[in-house]
């Protein structure tokens, strides 16, 4: 596992996380650094916003004759195409990698992903904080260099993670898994899940939707979904998204886990506004409306569009949770029961 590990930073020039002006990679092998790599990268519009610039020092003047994204991108990619890349918070710099993608419309890469802020909380617990440079000057009793200068950032990274290993007696993935209780993460063009605990997430969540086998009995040329590319995106009310994936499959459409040119149809569930920021999108409703916007056919359904368009799909009935925590619904064949309980809106009980 060390010889295969490229520890990975971005920063941003704006609030939106697609706007990456810099990139920062360390490469391992052996269990030691042996190269670091930074490429500046010119935000969409060299625009950048005052308290951004404040933290890694960036601005338009050092970026307006640097070359876009994607062409940064062709550079990095041969350095992490299959490998496991660490970040420490993986949501920040995953999301901004996703983002940046997106909106050029790059093709998803592949490699794991790793998170040394999970690895450091089982190793150092009681920290007041675990922002990377209070972790990294509690395990090496120094401060690290150039906070928010994306090398410098991603060699702290590479660095916690060796010493976190090593404090532990870790060598392998299996090893890593078992011992910080976390599934390493996975990118493809096909399908993303980040690192997660398992005992929160567990397997179930891991299931990539082309693993998902169809009943071949079920299938039915005359259903909507038949032989269509079919996405998820946010929580839905009636279902599971795997048992939403294996409907699909089990008529005869192709469940899929991210958006491409080759989706027909994305369906939109509830959004947690805290992973999708005030758009209220998430990257998969941006990816399609893009390709919308650039004459692909692509059919945007909300969960009671998909619901009245299926056939012989049931699920129990179940709470609404999130911001309907007091409705109720079920569904049988397209039918769509909604129960609220105006008394306990009211708080009459």
């Amino acid at each position: 596992m060390l010889n295969s590990i490229v520890a990975f930073d971005v920063e941003t020039a704006t609030f939106q996380r697609s706007s990456i002006c810099e990139i920062g990679i360390a490469i391992v092998k052996n269990g030691e650094i042996v190269d670091r790599k930074r490429w500046l990268v010119q935000p969409p519009h060299n625009e950048y916003d005052e308290f951004n610039t404040y933290l890694h020092g960036i601005g338009p003047d050092d970026t307006k004759y640097k070359p876009l994204f994607p062409e940064v991108w062709k550079e990095v990619l041969p350095f992490i195409e299959n490998k496991i890349v660490v970040c420490h918070n993986s949501a920040f710099d995953m999301g901004a990698l996703r983002d940046a993608l997106t909106l050029y419309d790059v093709e998803f890469p592949t490699f794991d992903i790793m998170c040394t802020l999970r690895i450091s909380r089982k190793t150092i617990p009681g920290l007041g904080s675990y922002t990377l440079d209070s972790v990294y000057s509690n395990l090496f009793e120094k401060e690290m260099e150039n906070h928010h200068h994306a090398c410098d950032d991603a060699a702290a990274c590479a660095e916690i993670l060796l010493e976190c290993l090593r404090r532990n007696d870790v060598s392998s993935r299996e090893q890593t898994e078992e011992m910080f209780a976390l599934k390493i993460g996975h990118i493809s063009p096909d399908s993303y899940c980040n690192q997660h605990a398992t005992k929160n997430c567990g397997s179930k969540q891991a299931v990539r939707a082309k693993d998902i086998v169809g009943d071949q009995s079920n299938i039915d040329p005359d259903n909507y979904f038949f032989e269509k590319s079919v996405c998820f995106t946010g929580a839905f009310s009636f279902s599971t998204r795997k048992e939403l994936q294996q409907y699909i499959a089990d008529v005869g459409g192709t469940p899929v886990d991210g958006v491409t040119k080759k989706t027909d149809i994305l369906v939109v569930g509830q959004q947690d506004f805290r992973v999708v920021g005030d758009t209220g999108m998430s990257s998969k409703q941006r990816k399609a409306y893009d390709l919308l916007n650039k004459g692909q056919e692509i059919e945007i359904l909300s969960e009671t569009d998909f619901l009245s368009l299926t056939s012989g799909f049931r699920v129990k009935e179940k709470s609404v949770k999130s911001d309907n925590s007091f409705v109720s619904s079920s569904c049988s064949n397209g039918t769509i029961e909604i129960n609220i309980d105006i008394e306990k809106i009211l708080g009459i009980k």
